[in-house]
């Protein structure tokens, strides 16, 4: 089972550079099309994403646990949180696209959910490991 997390997190990973890359370039293939056709099918696709992401990592990372300015935070939480930040920033330099404050708060909204469902598993996972002691 870690294998398959460890391989859907490469792939999501490599999608959403890609989807990076073709915004970078101002290329405009049917899936972004697809998504400016729903209503903040943008937003809601930074919140899949970037939270999907944030889950995946974070159990890719075993639920490892940092901490930082004394708040205890997943590893993989920080670093999908750190990566978006510095990507959404980085739009100021490209012609073709637009740094947006809302790309950014629909990034930190799945990184925060999905991470509730990532401290969800650990709890759960902690419980039946109490369990079994």
């Amino acid at each position: 089972m870690y294998r398959v997390v460890c391989a859907l997190t490469a792939a999501l990973f490599i999608f959403i550079l890609w989807i990076i890359y073709l915004a970078d370039r101002g290329d405009s293939p049917l899936f972004f099309y697809l998504v400016q056709q729903w209503p903040y099918g943008d937003k809601a696709c930074h919140f899949l994403l970037y939270g999907l992401l944030a889950l995946l990592l974070n159990l890719t990372l075993e639920l490892k646990v940092l901490t930082v300015a004394r708040i205890r935070v997943y590893a993989g939480t920080l670093a999908v949180a750190l990566f978006a930040v510095i990507e959404e920033l980085s739009q100021a330099w490209f012609p073709n696209r637009t740094l947006d404050a809302m790309d950014l708060a629909a990034d930190a909204a799945g990184i925060l959910l999905f991470s509730l469902l990532s401290f969800g598993i650990d709890w759960c996972r902690q419980r039946r490991l109490d369990a079994c002691q």
